[in-house]
Order: C-alpha cells, then sequence, then structure tokens
C-alpha cells in the first residue's frame, strides 16, 4: 500500500527556520521530508525572491534540496486575482500582501497544507 505524498505549500521562514533555534526542529523535520521524497515542497516566486535576499546557507539549503521534491508555482494571472480578492475582502491588509500572495499559490496550486512559521 503505497502512502499519499502530500503537496505542502512553504514560505521562506520554513527554510529559514532550519538554522534559527526557535523553528529548528520543526523546519528540520520537514526539509528532511522534502530532501527523503517523502512531500513535495510548493514554493512560489515571493519564496524564492526572499530566499535570495537571506544568508548563503539560506540560499544553498533550498539549492540542495531534490529538484523533483520542489515545485516552483508561477505566479499567473488566477494566482494575482485570488491575492487581490483577499485583499479586496479584507481577508489580510495591503501590509500583508505577500501572505496573501503565499495563500493565493498555495490554493492555486492546490496545496494539500501550508506551513509557516509564526
Amino acid at each position: 500500500m503505497s502512502m499519499k505524498k502530500y503537496r505542502i505549500y512553504s514560505d521562506s521562514s520554513v527554510i529559514g527556520g532550519y538554522y534559527d533555534p526557535e523553528f529548528e526542529v520543526d523546519s528540520r523535520r520537514f526539509i528532511e521530508a522534502v530532501r527523503a521524497g517523502k512531500i513535495t515542497m510548493l514554493i512560489s516566486e515571493v519564496v524564492v525572491r526572499e530566499i535570495e535576499k537571506s544568508p548563503e546557507r539560506v540560499r544553498n539549503l533550498l539549492a540542495s534540496l531534490p529538484r523533483q521534491s520542489v515545485v516552483r508555482v508561477e505566479t499567473l494571472r488566477e494566482v494575482i486575482e485570488l491575492r487581490d480578492a483577499y485583499l479586496s475582502a479584507g481577508v489580510v491588509g495591503p501590509k500583508w500582501v505577500d501572505d496573501a500572495t503565499h495563500v493565493a499559490a498555495a490554493t492555486v496550486a492546490r496545496a494539500d497544507a501550508m506551513v509557516m512559521e509564526c
């Protein structure tokens, strides 16, 4: 019997959390599951942009993950429209546009779940 391989959207804080004592236990467990091919990690262009500004070891961590275990969700018109609908409805304020984009990208990509460090 094969287990379902979950598609989980991750924001950049989970990747950076790998090196943060406060979040490392959960982040490392998640990253190791991605590395082992047990989870497909979904990331958006927002995550990629944030990781590009991160310390080298965080950039290297993302780059070290197996390509088949990381899927980049493109910011298509559907993602932008959904993000804008969240903002217009006041689900989140304009200050949180990147968070709205994360949720919209995960929704459009039909992620099974989202993970974020809070």
